[in-house]
């Protein structure tokens, strides 16, 4: 744990130190990767509202086959837990108690794929993430009872870290994407 703590201290801080803006050009890998592994015309992503200088997943927006899909984002629960409820660009968004901003709640869903934000990344697809649990949870969760959930980590690639401190509750990714293309 105490291994993960400071991993987590020093990939914030080169995260902000290192980090620059994006344009939807850098998406165009995903774009290719969901028409070969997603066998549906319309899917269900869910992104995640960025913040503390992560990622700006929202820049997926700015290409029309996204626009055209279903979006989520996530929402923090009591009981611990995480749920995604639909969001469209420009809907009005809550301030949870950890500052992050979420979707006014209805329906929850269950996404076809799920960008998933990151601080670090190994050459195993394994995340380092801020240490609560929220996405671990609801992979172990969900992608047990629907099998075709496609995990995406987005991060920079100065955020890969050769081998991460893993346990039995860390889930896998199906796929890395920075701006040198997808890891696989």
């Amino acid at each position: 744990m105490q291994q993960k703590s400071k991993l987590r201290k020093k990939y914030l801080k080169i995260r902000k130190e290192n980090y620059f803006e994006i344009d939807k050009n850098f998406f165009s890998p995903l774009y290719k990767l969901i028409k070969k592994n997603i066998k549906k015309k319309s899917i269900i992503i869910a992104l995640y509202y960025p913040s503390n200088f992560e990622l700006n997943v929202l820049k997926v927006l700015d290409l029309k086959y996204f626009l055209d899909q279903m979006i989520l984002l996530p929402v923090v629960e009591k009981n611990n837990s995480m749920n995604f409820y639909q969001w469209k660009k420009n809907d009005v968004l809550t301030v949870n108690e950890f500052g992050i901003l979420e979707p006014i709640k209805a329906e929850a869903k269950i996404p076809d794929l799920i960008l998933v934000p990151l601080l670090a990344f190994d050459k195993d697809k394994f995340r380092l993430g801020y240490g609560k649990g929220y996405y671990d949870r609801y992979l172990n969760k969900y992608i047990k009872q629907y099998k075709d959930i496609m995990t995406v980590g987005v991060a920079f690639s100065f955020q890969k870290h050769n081998k991460l401190p893993i346990n039995k509750n860390d889930v896998k990714l199906d796929f890395i994407l920075t701006e040198k293309g997808i890891y696989k």
